[in-house]
């Protein structure tokens, strides 16, 4: 989006809270109120509005981060062919993205909370750049899954790194539309993926291989960028002037004063926490699809529509579309004094809507108006993508969740959140292939009614539910994460012992359509000595 329109939606806002503010002084001649103090300092001046250029530059990095996640998607048929890869050994390799990208949310967040998102940003961006380039390079399966692993790692600090970025420049009451207009740029990036990236792996000079090449070459610009313009502290940034760096610090913890107070460990343990993570997994479940299988999905349900593939990119704009509306949505309840629910009634709409466009996919092939294969097509996609919208306008209010609580550590609080939605994640891709898809979808339902249950429990204002013992904080973080690999290591295995099965079953078959003809053969004649 350009940095225009970014910046007329925090106009609008900024503009009537001004309005709001008491009457303290005097009236300048642009009819805004001045306190009488700010009117004899003579160095007064309108506050500068770098934070729009930390929005729309993030906005970019997240554009950045999907259309790297989505491009592979795009280029699954010819990898498998040029690769031998089976569909099993493809939901891994997939899969496989998701679970380095899991493990490395908390380190990853750490490091953005202790270091800062310019330093984690920079390198983090420039890491996965790296492998996302590297994986061009792949000879086979087992090269795939190293690469896509370490890509997943460096990948892992992206969002809990913008977090980071977030806390520190925007006041409470921005954040929520902020966090909005940042994943719009993620799926429009993926939707993007989908139509450009089909067209370079056309061109013979390009094919897939130089598709990742070109598409890391544009990480370490967006790096470079971040890292001559963004500072930490906006007192550090010579362009914010002191009226928007005083803006910013007193909005920062205006509200949930006693969330920001305390520890990790009391945050990352708390019910508040489990239940983030719990809402975060199921709406992962269902739009890691549009990354992973919904390209060929739709490819394989309707072979003989030329050009159905690019369908897939419309869940995809829809999500957008759903991350400026949830993101507007929780800016205007907060707004308005509805500073729980601003949170809470956002998500619950998203997980409802999220569920009613799963039920109408799950239809498709059933309603007997859809009499062409087009019609059925459009259903299905217009049905998906009202499920990713639904899912999707739940982001906005996670991530504003996450600073609500985690305050100086949003970085790691976040990342915990994202590590858990995306072990849904790859279990979502490693188990699609392997179930029906209306099964699959059916499964995702019943997941977005448990999260709808988790948002009538979360409230920013209770943090903890009494002080534990660091031998108590130790075991359930334990706990927690046995049971994050268990999930993990029981789908893998499960694809793993799938996929053999089917293997066998094929070499079993094959050999007895080989018994009969070695049957019917002649016999060789003997040769008698």
């Amino acid at each position: 989006m350009p940095a225009t329109v970014l910046q007329a939606r925090y106009h609008y806002y900024e503009d009537r809270d001004r309005l709001d503010e008491p009457a303290s002084g005097l009236i300048d001649n642009q009819g805004h109120d001045r306190p009488l103090e700010s009117c004899m300092n003579k160095t007064d001046s309108p506050r500068s509005r770098q934070r729009f250029v930390l929005v729309t530059l993030l906005f970019f990095h997240s554009f950045n981060t999907y259309m790297d996640r989505a491009c592979i998607a795009t280029a699954a048929d010819s990898m498998m062919k040029d690769l031998s890869i089976s569909k099993e050994m493809w939901g891994l390799i997939l899969g496989i993205f998701a679970v380095g990208y899991a493990l490395f949310q908390i380190p990853s967040g750490w490091i953005a909370d202790r270091f800062g998102a310019r330093k984690s940003l920079t390198i983090v961006v420039s890491v996965w750049s790296c492998f996302t380039a590297l994986t061009g390079a792949a000879m086979n399966a087992g090269q795939l899954l190293v690469l896509r692993f370490l890509f997943g790692v460096g990948e892992a600090g992206a969002f809990p790194g913008a977090t980071v970025a977030f806390y520190r420049w925007l006041p409470v009451k921005e954040r929520g539309l902020a966090h909005g207009i940042n994943f719009s740029g993620s799926r429009l990036g993926g939707a993007l993926s989908l139509f450009l990236m089909p067209w370079l792996i056309a061109i013979p000079w390009i094919g897939w291989r130089g598709m990742f090449v070109i598409n890391g070459l544009i990480g370490i610009v967006w790096a470079t960028v971040w890292l001559l313009w963004f500072r930490d502290d906006p007192r550090d940034n010579k362009r914010v002037n002191p009226a928007e760096r005083d803006y910013i610090e007193k909005g920062r913890t205006e509200d949930f004063k006693e969330a920001v107070k305390a520890s990790f460990a009391e945050v990352f343990t708390s019910l508040n926490m489990s239940l983030a993570m719990l809402q975060y997994f199921a709406s992962n479940i269902t739009f890691y699809i549009c990354l992973g299988w919904l390209p060929k999905h739709i490819k394989d349900q309707w072979p003989n529509l030329e050009n159905a593939v690019y369908y897939a990119a419309v869940p995809l704009v829809f999500a957008a579309f759903a991350n400026w509306i949830a993101g507007s949505m929780v800016t205007g309840l907060y707004n308005k004094g509805y500073h729980v629910g601003s949170r809470r009634c956002t998500a619950i709409t998203g997980f409802t809507v999220g569920i009613l466009g799963l039920l109408a996919a799950i239809q498709t092939d059933s309603l007997g108006f859809l009499v062409t294969d087009k019609a059925r097509l459009l259903w299905f996609v217009g049905s998906f993508g009202m499920a990713t919208f639904g899912v999707d306008m739940t982001l906005s209010p996670s991530w504003a969740f996450c600073n609500d609580i985690g305050g100086g550590h949003s970085g790691a609080v976040s990342g915990a959140m994202n590590m858990v939605g995306n072990i849904g994640g790859a279990l979502s891709l490693i188990l699609f292939p392997l179930m029906v898809a209306n099964t699959f979808f059916a499964l995702a339902i019943s997941i977005n009614a448990v999260a709808i249950l988790c948002w009538c429990f979360m409230n920013p204002n209770r943090v903890n539910d009494g002080r534990l013992s660091p031998a108590a904080l130790r075991a359930r973080f334990i706990a927690l994460i046995t049971v994050c690999i268990a999930l993990l290591a029981g789908a893998i295995g499960y694809n793993l012992y799938s996929g053999f099965q089917k293997n066998r079953a094929v070499a079993i078959e094959a050999n007895k359509q080989a018994a009969p003809a070695d049957a019917n053969m002649p016999e060789e004649p003997r040769i008698i000595k």
